[in-house]
């Protein structure tokens, strides 16, 4: 018989193994696609944002459906068909020579991103005491940000030779996490109720704290995409080559291995969660802003690590909040809907980005995208400012306490 405190530090093992797979296997392919086909194969930004926002809003926007599923069936049967979904998606992206083909695939990658993505989450909180949520999940952050590095990296090699190597190194990736899981995942119940798909989801949407703080956070997620689409296409054209992308993914990681976990730490015991995570979205604003004004690439070097900055700082703090505001009673519902913020934010950030990428360089106007987008980011943090009730207390002083 397993003891309940080795059965943890087992599942804790475990869910770093998957998520360094499902990293590897997300950034060998995704910061290369907007190179590919914007920079390329001179296909429209808006074109290539079109596709990107499709993935973002089937996975996110359907998570609840997943989630829901999760609480029905299990974690194990979504995950598994989901990764093998998400291989086939990716699979398909070294056939895509149209339009439709690139969003039938980005579609399909993010149906199983929709299967995989919400039942992934409730297993931290099964996996961790409340007391150590936070600095798990800043781990897990390192960890991303150390994988991202390497999969850029990988792909960007990879994207020397041929971009369908990028492609089926990717689903390869996916194919081994979907083994992982098939093998070594027992069949969890993520909720302390099996709960009709129907009812986890009435159950959400009349949560409505947790409802108006998911939608506030599409705001943050406008921000946070631009890591995928015209960061990317800075960097290589200010470069002059896709190898800077991967340096670009190599900061965070610097930033992440350094700072994040110290910086998780430190503020947990000090600041509030909503504070921390207004400081954080409030530093990745003021570098979009000043993006507009640099032309080289010391300077947006400089501005990206202090965007990641502010995202170490938000991020454990987002997700922390999320999770102690799940009902445990449907924790893949809450799951699932808790995307639906990166739903409307990924899509109107790939969307509106690419539309604004090309109206830019078409005006001549290039400082207008980062612009709009600073401005988003201070409606989003006068939102999560005002629709708290105890907004006075946020940047206060306070001893760390537990997430019940």
């Amino acid at each position: 018989m397993v003891s309940a405190s080795r059965a943890r530090r087992l599942g804790k093992y475990f869910l770093l193994l998957d998520n360094l797979l499902v990293i590897l296997g997300f950034f060998v392919v995704m910061p290369l696609i907007s190179i590919r086909f914007v920079d390329g194969l001179g296909w429209a930004a808006s074109v290539v944002g079109l596709a990107l926002g499709l993935r973002q809003l089937t996975q996110q926007g359907l998570g609840i459906f997943g989630g829901s599923l999760a609480d029905r069936f299990g974690a194990r049967p979504l995950i598994v068909t989901g990764m093998l979904l998400r291989a086939a998606g990716f699979a398909s992206l070294a056939l895509a020579d149209q339009p439709w083909i690139l969003i039938a695939s980005c579609v399909v990658s993010g149906l199983g991103g929709m299967l995989f993505d919400p039942p992934r989450s409730p297993l931290i909180i099964k996996f961790t005491r409340p007391r150590e949520r936070g600095r798990f999940i800043s781990l897990m952050m390192v960890q991303d940000s150390a994988g991202s590095v390497f999969g850029a990296l990988l792909g960007s090699w990879l994207l020397s030779y041929d971009f369908h190597y990028v492609c089926w190194t990717a689903a390869g990736l996916f194919c081994l996490a979907a083994l992982c899981n098939a093998c070594l995942l027992p069949p969890y119940r993520l909720s302390i109720a099996r709960q009709p798909l129907k009812a986890g989801m009435h159950q959400v949407l009349s949560d409505k704290r947790f409802v108006m703080l998911v939608l506030t956070l599409s705001g943050y997620f406008i921000l946070g995409v631009q890591v995928m689409l015209m960061l990317p296409i800075l960097v290589k054209t200010l470069a002059g080559h896709a190898q800077a992308v991967g340096w670009m993914y190599m900061l965070d990681s610097v930033i992440a291995l350094t700072l994040l976990y110290p910086l998780a730490r430190w503020s947990e015991k000090r600041f509030s969660l909503h504070g921390r995570l207004m400081a954080g979205l409030g530093i990745m604003t003021l570098a979009m802003v000043m993006v507009a004004l640099v032309h080289t690439l010391l300077p947006l070097f400089a501005l990206i690590g202090l965007f990641y900055l502010g995202s170490s700082l938000a991020v454990p703090a987002r997700e922390t909040l999320l999770t102690s505001l799940a009902n445990p009673t449907a924790r893949g519902s809450y799951m699932g809907f808790s995307r639906i913020g990166l739903a409307f934010g990924g899509l109107a950030g790939y969307l509106g980005g690419g539309w604004l990428y090309d109206l830019g360089h078409q005006t001549g106007l290039l400082a207008l995208p980062w612009l709009i987008l600073g401005v988003i980011g201070v409606m989003t943090l006068l939102a999560l400012w005002w629709q708290q009730p105890d907004r006075d207390a946020h940047f206060e002083f306070h001893p760390a306490t537990s997430l019940h």
